[in-house]
């Protein structure tokens, strides 16, 4: 099934041995559910006050199959040890929600069922999220239906904007700089475009926005790209703004996006890349700042940038013995209200393209801005069931941290991550 995940891949037969007697589904053909429950897995968080959502939820699909929900909440922090320990044992649920960055990993180990056919069977396959689709598919099947995802674009301070004469928010590279450039002369005591150590969301549009690419599948093997010259020219453009034009500050070498959210609160910074689901926190934590608040999409070297779309999949696990059934709740969740619903409350965009169209006109200006970027410009890390692990070392934030602190310069500092990155894809 491709290239195995270290830390699953000693489970992998005991998994698959165990799932061989419920890998076919044992029902009529239908997805009644008379005296049935199923088990389902949802992260805690996401949506602060979820319980009436998820009470209307049960009550629908028990009008619609006469089965029952048993919804677990899951802490984001313990999800994957939880994750990983079950396919261990042998003990997934029927249906979970899975960090699309997840995904992959939990395929590939033959943890999750195929739902290629079933998504193409109800003509939902053309109307999926790219992003979210892409990283939801594995040797050319898909394992996680997208459900719902944010995506990072630049929140700007309107007033400093408007006081350094600029009336258009950038829209490339050169736009980006001559912005930074009329703020520092116009306002010297504001922080132009704060650039983050900590945030790989933050370098990554840059990385894509020059053509480059994070990571490469040659023959069955993830290669790193990260050192390649189009991506080691986005990285050096992001490095000249920060140091050598001094948009930011020293500071931010360590900060992360919750730091830099902070940061712009205060009144003080002119841009940020933030996600799209900041803006309900800004206005709670500085309403005055959110008022004067304004989004663009990502500034790429001739146009648009791509921007990560992260979010969450439900899949349903391969040891399930009520999978139709498990993938009727699916299609509750991912269409018509409930998926409506739950973008609302979340406040993240939902993982059919239909919807995300209504939030794109029917939004406030921000969220126009931010559904455009998803529509228009969103974008996966590598589908390698590997990189969960370059995340969990911190490859690409230890590259931008070494660069914004003086420690290596922006070249040398890929050429470390790449090999990082390398090493991890070959320790297989």
């Amino acid at each position: 099934m491709g290239i195995r995940t270290a830390a699953v891949a000693a489970t992998v037969l005991a998994v698959t041995l165990s799932a061989c007697g419920s890998s076919t589904e044992k029902s009529s053909g239908n997805a009644d559910g008379t005296g049935k429950k199923l088990t389902v897995w949802i992260m805690e968080g996401t949506n602060p006050d979820s319980s009436a959502y998820f009470d209307a939820a049960k009550k629908m699909f028990k009008d619609t199959t006469s089965a029952d929900l048993d919804i677990q909440m899951v802490p984001w922090a313990s999800a994957k040890d939880k994750f990983t320990t079950a396919i261990a044992g042998g003990t997934t649920p029927d249906v979970a929600e899975v960090g699309s960055t997840w995904t992959a990993e939990f395929a590939d180990a033959g943890a999750l069922a195929d739902l290629t056919e079933q998504v193409k069977d109800t003509k939902l396959d053309g109307d999926l999220v790219a992003a979210l689709k892409d990283a939801g598919t594995v040797d050319g099947k898909l394992y996680g239906m997208p459900w719902y995802a944010g995506i990072r674009a630049f929140l700007y301070h309107k007033d400093i904007f408007a006081k350094a004469g600029i009336t258009t928010p950038p829209k490339t590279w050169a736009d980006l700089k001559s912005a930074v450039d009329a703020i520092k002369k116009t306002q010297p005591d504001v922080i132009p475009f704060v650039v983050p150590g900590a945030s790989e969301f933050t370098v990554t549009p840059f990385i894509w926005g020059a053509g480059g690419t994070l990571a490469a599948l040659d023959g069955d093997r993830w290669t790193s790209r990260i050192s390649d010259t189009h991506a080691v020219e986005g990285i050096t453009f992001l490095a000249d703004i920060a140091l050598t034009q001094k948009s930011s500050t020293p500071a931010a070498a360590t900060w992360n996006e919750k730091d830099v959210l902070t940061a712009y609160g205060k009144g003080n910074v002119g841009m940020v890349v933030a996600g799209s689901w900041t803006p309900t926190t800004l206005r709670k934590n500085s309403p005055t700042v959110a008022a004067k608040t304004g989004a663009f999409t990502v500034p790429g070297k001739n146009g648009m940038a791509q921007s990560f779309a992260g979010g969450s999949h439900l899949a349903i696990f391969e040891k399930s013995n009520n999978k139709k059934l498990a993938f009727e709740f699916v299609k509750l969740m991912t269409t018509g209200d409930l998926a409506t619903r739950w973008g609302q409350e979340s406040h993240y965009f939902p993982g059919r393209t239909s919807l995300l169209s209504d939030r794109a006109t029917s939004g406030d200006d921000i969220t126009k801005v931010f559904a455009t970027q998803m529509s228009q410009g969103a974008a996966s890390v590598p589908v390698s069931p590997l990189w969960g692990k370059v995340q969990g070392k911190k490859v690409i934030p230890t590259m931008m941290q070494s660069i914004l602190s003086g420690k290596a310069a922006p070249r040398q500092a890929a050429e470390t991550a790449a090999k990082d990155m390398d090493d991890i894809f070959t320790a297989q």
